[in-house]
């Protein structure tokens, strides 16, 4: 009881490190506007403050968790939630948006440093259910920072006034840095790594980043002025080409790639690696595609927009708590049915944009961002967890890390494309367009779900009362 009592203050934070750096990107859309009409910042410039930071977030996740298995996790995450706060100071003082688009390329690079640690640290001091329920909490702490980001930026725009509201965003997790580095310092065991010599495989994140670069590269940079966009996916096809053929030659060198071929051959891991990444992108870019639409086309004040938007994250905290429940009962079937209703939430959005009364539009969105939030709820954290039910021994931080890190790369790609789409018009075809690309990428991962087939019971029943990953593929290749 007493070693549980002492590690409590290390799990507070870990989460309190987790809840900054996923509720900075949150919040920052309910800032977009008056961030664009302060500085004057193109739909190009608005496109790298928004996927750049998830871009760097993702890059950092595999890189950042070898070093903590290598040399130790408690000055990376120190070093990383340094970077990280001392950038938001650089991107709120900012006077041109260059600067922020640089700033949040760094930010992401620290918070991408800091994930991997604090999954580390909780699976350094925890084990069997308590570990589990350290990972479910940093889990819903993840997922709640991410819903009532946009209530917490229209509240600060909403009292502070445009000029001064987004700044204040980005300098909303500045207290966060400057109080959780000196008790990481202290509570954080000075464990050192396993003093192993580690590989990160830059080749193979290098091909990663260009391949993503070149699905983002044509969402921001001006149109007319870049190769036309057929140029720009047949490129990133044959990187992902080169980077399989890298992957498998480090692999048989003795290397540890960055896709791992025991992860890659595990077809429980793989789908709901590719369910995890379609529903985070999507959920991410459906949230920002109506906050721009809102306060840009419609006038909406930007506390009004975060109002409309927040029963997603009452409802999203509540059917968190009860996802267990229902996944334990009925296994991944579960997940894609609640695909299902988020894909059906997302289209009445778009219905109710292009259709609805403008006098019944806000109860309208409130009712849809209900059954999303409600919906992902029962998603992300039993989906993360019998995926990486499905992990070799010994690859826990690599499989978490590659989850993320897909996740980030569908959110970077996905928030750019809406971002480029909503800001390119006006009035309520241009948000439906972004809208149809979420309900499209919510389709896609409902389909991998369904193939997927059920997980039984005692599969869920495993993962709540074992240490993450325990067991071999339950699917075959």
């Amino acid at each position: 009881m007493q070693t549980r009592s002492m590690h409590r203050a290390p799990l507070a934070v870990c989460l309190a490190a987790a809840f900054t750096t996923l509720l900075d990107q949150a919040s920052l859309n309910t800032a977009v506007p008056a961030l664009r009409s302060s500085l004057g910042a193109g739909p190009g410039s608005v496109g790298w403050i928004i996927a750049g930071y998830s871009l760097a977030f993702g890059l950092a996740l595999v890189p950042g968790g070898r070093l903590g298995d290598a040399y130790g996790r408690k000055w990376l995450f120190v070093g990383g939630i340094t970077v990280f706060s001392s950038a938001a100071i650089v991107a709120g003082t900012a006077r041109h948006a260059w600067v922020i688009v640089v700033a949040r390329l760094v930010q992401g690079l620290g918070a991408g440093t800091v994930n991997p640690q604090v999954i580390g640290i909780i699976q350094e001091l925890f084990t069997g259910r308590e570990r589990t329920r350290a990972l479910g909490a940093y889990a819903i702490v993840g997922g709640v920072s991410a819903v009532i980001g946009p209530f917490v930026g229209g509240l600060l725009i909403g009292t502070l006034g445009n000029e001064y509201g987004w700044r204040c965003v980005l300098l909303l997790n500045v207290p966060f840095g400057l109080l959780t580095v000196p008790l990481a310092i202290r509570w954080f065991p000075a464990r050192a790594g396993s003093g192993r010599r580690t590989t990160l495989d830059l080749p193979g994140l290098a091909a990663l980043g260009a391949a993503t670069l070149c699905l983002l590269l044509p969402f921001t940079l001006p149109a007319g002025q870049c190769p036309p966009r057929p140029v720009w996916f047949a490129t990133a096809a044959v990187l992902v080409a080169v980077l399989i053929a890298w992957e498998r030659r480090y692999a048989r060198s003795g290397g540890t790639p960055i896709l791992m071929p025991s992860l890659l051959r595990s077809r429980g891991y793989r789908n709901g690696t590719v369910i995890a990444m379609f529903q985070f992108g999507a959920s991410l870019s459906a949230a920002l595609a109506l906050t721009l639409y809102l306060q840009e086309s419609l006038g909406w004040s930007a506390l009004r927009a975060a109002l409309t938007m927040l029963p997603s994250a009452v409802t999203f905290a509540a059917a968190s708590a009860l996802g267990w429940r229902v996944v334990g009962r009925y296994g991944r079937v579960s997940v894609f049915w609640a695909l299902v209703a988020s894909l059906l939430a997302v289209v009445a959005s778009g219905v109710a944009v292009a259709h609805a009364p403008a006098a019944h539009l806000e109860l309208t969105l409130m009712g849809t961002q209900f059954v999303l939030g409600a919906a992902g709820g029962l998603i992300v954290s039993p989906n993360q967890a019998l995926t990486l039910m499905h992990a070799p021994p010994g690859a826990a931080g690599l499989a978490a890390a590659f989850l993320q890190l897909a996740q980030r790369i569908s959110a970077s790609v996905g928030m750019a494309a809406v971002a480029g789409l909503v800001l390119a018009g006006s009035g309520g075809t241009p948000v439906v367009h972004g809208l149809a690309v979420c309900a499209a990428m919510l389709a896609a991962g409902a389909v991998v779900a369904w193939r997927d087939g059920r997980a039984g019971p005692s599969d869920v029943a495993g993962a709540a009362t074992t240490p993450l990953p325990v067991r071999r593929n339950i699917h075959r290749p």
